[in-house]
């Protein structure tokens, strides 16, 4: 039996982890609820001994503010498809590693390698190979436009080259690079946890199915993603509470005016929203913002763990 006179030497070795906890975690969530109870919020007024009323007018000032609708859409609209997109070409991706032998380790650590990259290093070298560049040749009067790396790629094919992200360009062409780029900077964490659930499926499945003469792709569907639903769960809800915290991709590749010259903050997201709001010294509205996307990430929580009781099989 446990000695419990002891436990004071557990509590002790806790002790470092649990201020931290109290001071980085607790402290901050109790404080981003008080500060959104208290009607227009400011910390430099309420460090000169300015007071506020407590109400939900914070909320109200969220919901009623025209651009928040549009955060909340460019917020949704990145999570509806690159969620479903990069789990599935994760999924694939995976189950081909797990196939393979010739240079297996070599191309896991190639996928991986954009998990331990900078985001806006990416975000970066991805508008660079989107954008339309003029640069001057010969006389300082003569321009040469380049039409960038993927539109020359697109041009052997005969597609004429996109404006993607330059000034001008559509909402269409600018949500289409987002995905891309959020799709193929999500694929190493889920290729790297699908591919540890592939490698713990007992192989005696696959032997029994062989010996039946079981094709491939019903060998997929009714053996590897049934046994490998725990892990395709997990990385879809990850994959959602990721997409809703969307920013540095968008940082990355339109800068900090999140969005095309001549149209900015049209590619805002909700995360984008409440640094707006911290930035212009409105700390009740942001901590409004950061409950209301709580929430929001909550019920899609909800709604996935739900959805994976009656599909998982564990």
């Amino acid at each position: 039996m446990y000695d419990t006179k002891r436990q004071w030497k557990a509590w002790l070795y806790l002790l470092p982890m649990l201020v931290l906890l109290a001071v980085f975690t607790i402290w901050p969530i109790i404080n981003t609820v008080r500060m959104s109870m208290l009607e227009k919020y400011q910390a430099l007024a309420a460090a000169g001994g300015k007071t506020f009323e407590v109400s939900f007018y914070n909320f109200k000032d969220v919901l009623s503010y025209n651009k928040f609708l549009t955060c909340l859409k460019n917020t949704m609209i990145l999570c509806v498809v690159t969620v479903p997109v990069s789990s599935i070409l994760a999924l694939l991706i995976a189950v081909f590693l797990n196939s393979i032998r010739p240079l297996k380790r070599v191309l896991q650590t190639i996928f991986f390698l954009p998990y331990v990259t900078n985001s806006i290093a990416i975000g970066m070298v991805f508008a660079a190979m989107f954008n339309i560049v003029g640069s001057f040749h010969g006389t300082p009067n003569q321009i040469i436009e380049t039409a960038g790396i993927i539109n020359n790629m697109l041009g052997v094919f005969g597609i004429e080259p996109i404006n993607w992200i330059n000034p001008g360009s559509t909402y269409g062409a600018n949500i289409t690079v987002l995905v891309i780029y959020i799709v193929w900077n999500a694929l190493p964490f889920k290729i790297l946890i699908l591919l540890g659930g592939l490698q713990g499926i007992n192989k005696q499945y696959y032997d029994a199915a062989k010996v039946d003469g079981t094709p491939r792709k019903r060998i997929f569907t009714r053996i590897t993603v049934p046994l490998l639903s725990p892990m395709i769960a997990y990385v879809v809800i990850t994959g959602f509470i990721g997409g809703f915290k969307e920013y540095t991709s968008i940082v990355g590749i339109f800068g900090e005016d999140m969005g095309p010259a001549g149209a900015s903050k049209r590619l805002n997201t909700m995360v984008g929203f409440i640094y707006d709001a911290l930035e212009n010294g409105r700390q009740g509205r942001a901590s409004a913002a950061a409950l209301i996307l709580f929430a929001i990430i909550l019920v899609v929580t909800l709604i996935n763990l739900y959805v994976s009781k009656k599909r998982v099989h564990y």
